[in-house]
């Protein structure tokens, strides 16, 4: 199965080969690495934890574990891997401090995983949120690295997906010493994939443990002074969206605008994938002779902008930028988080939950099914329905939420007990991590 499978991938990086020299900037960054040529690493005689996260989402999750790590285990070194371009830079930033590499996941073909693990030699591999590499767990299990997925998170749709390949699947699971999920569904659904019953612990999502740090603190303060937030106007954060997201919040709060409520309020757009940055920013201006838009004065910023007197009062933002989104939530009333009006599945509600505000998503959240239930559960956030007319529906509920302060605020104060309530998933990750961690295999 391994030798099918590395045709396969060879295949895939053959039909891919044309984006690496089209696109350089995004697939072709940190290629050298992926091949499995890193820069020199010294050993000593402290062991390395390997910590993978894929992108932007686990690296900011991976927060609180990181700072855990270190914590409880000092006498370890610490190697953070990320796949995409964006994951890397934010990685860069936030672990400078605490990491002693940074670097690029590697392909998963022998001769890159293999020098791979030469240049590092872990003890221990943490995967963040179930990140499947078939042959880079085979090695690692074969260099003696004890391997645990942490955080981990299955959806039923990538359940389905894996067990149409069950066999090899349930091999690559047998190799892994340890799966800490964040919910029951999550640990029934991975045993449900051969993953060992004895193997499975559930040790909620580290993301509920969440806290605004010194730097995206002075984040604040800055995108607070250029803008002037949070002002008088109220701010929506329309965050993490996909295609056609940003075109249904634009016809909605352009209605809005027009005069649906006495206060004008602001809107702030804040992509999911930075390729997409100009495209939105082209949108926003166009959208203004657009039939569908009901106001056409607004007036517009992008973040990446040289800072202009205009900043203050713009009435739409483009926060085109990668790791300021949890930077801006403390400066909004209300957030609607993307990928859950289209079936992508959602964003994670749990950022703008920490910062207390009022969070709507789409219908369409099955990549957080246990969590979205406990904030469904607990009243704490608003769930459009599925719809042909998405901005109507936004329309409506953010009408409703602009000229209901107390109801703002109820969900605001309902979502962040809801973060306090299931807090410690952290705690309770290093716990099960303990022995993992001090003993090789």
């Amino acid at each position: 199965m391994y030798f099918i499978y590395s045709i396969l991938l060879a295949l895939g990086f053959l039909i891919m080969s044309p984006l690496f020299l089209l696109r350089r900037e995004k697939y072709a960054s940190g290629f050298k690495e992926r091949l499995g040529h890193y820069p020199a690493f010294t050993h000593d005689e402290r062991p390395v934890i390997w910590l993978h996260c894929v992108s932007v989402g686990e690296t900011n999750a991976a927060r609180p574990l990181v700072d855990a790590i270190r914590e409880n285990f000092a006498g370890h070194r610490l190697v953070i891997s990320t796949t995409t371009q964006t994951g890397q830079e934010l990685a860069r930033t936030i672990f400078k401090e605490k990491a002693d590499a940074v670097v690029y996941f590697p392909f998963d073909f022998k001769f890159s995983v293999r020098r791979a693990l030469k240049t590092y030699r872990p003890s221990v591999v943490l995967l963040m949120e179930t990140e499947i590499w078939p042959r880079f767990i085979r090695e690692a299990n074969h260099s003696g690295a004890r391997i645990a997925i942490v955080n981990g998170r299955l959806s039923n749709r990538s359940a389905s997906r894996y067990s149409l390949i069950g066999f090899f699947i349930s091999r690559i699971f047998s190799t892994i010493d340890l799966a800490l999920m964040q919910g029951t569904g999550d640990a029934q659904r991975i045993a449900s994939l051969g993953m060992p019953v004895g193997h499975i612990n559930v040790t909620g999502n580290i993301k509920f443990d969440i806290k605004n740090t010194e730097s995206e603190q002075a984040i604040t303060d800055i995108l607070a002074g250029r803008f002037d937030l949070p002002g008088e106007r109220t701010l929506i954060i329309a965050a993490s969206t996909h295609e056609p997201e940003e075109r249904s919040f634009l016809e909605a709060w352009c209605s809005i605008a027009n005069g649906a409520v006495p206060v004008r309020p602001r809107l702030m757009i804040v992509p999911r994938h930075p390729e997409r940055f100009d495209a939105i920013a082209k949108l926003v201006e166009s959208f203004r002779s657009d039939p569908a838009c009901e106001w056409r004065d607004y007036t517009f910023a992008r973040r990446s902008e040289d800072e202009s007197v205009p900043d203050k009062t713009a009435d739409v933002i483009l926060l085109d930028s990668i790791g300021e989104l949890r930077a801006a939530y403390p400066l909004a009333e209300i957030v609607f988080v993307g990928g859950s009006l289209i079936p992508h599945g959602g964003q994670s509600v749990l950022e703008p939950a920490a910062a207390g505000k009022a969070v709507i998503t789409g219908p369409y959240t099955h990549n957080f099914t246990d969590a979205i239930a406990v904030f469904r559960n607990n009243n704490a956030l608003i769930e459009l329905p599925a719809s042909t007319a998405a901005a109507d529906e936004i329309f409506t509920t953010l009408c409703d939420l602009l000229e209901n302060g107390e109801l703002r605020n109820e969900l605001g104060r309902n979502a962040k007990a809801v973060m306090t309530a299931n807090s410690g998933a952290t705690r309770n990750t290093i716990a099960r991590l303990e022995e993992l961690l001090k003993a090789g295999r």
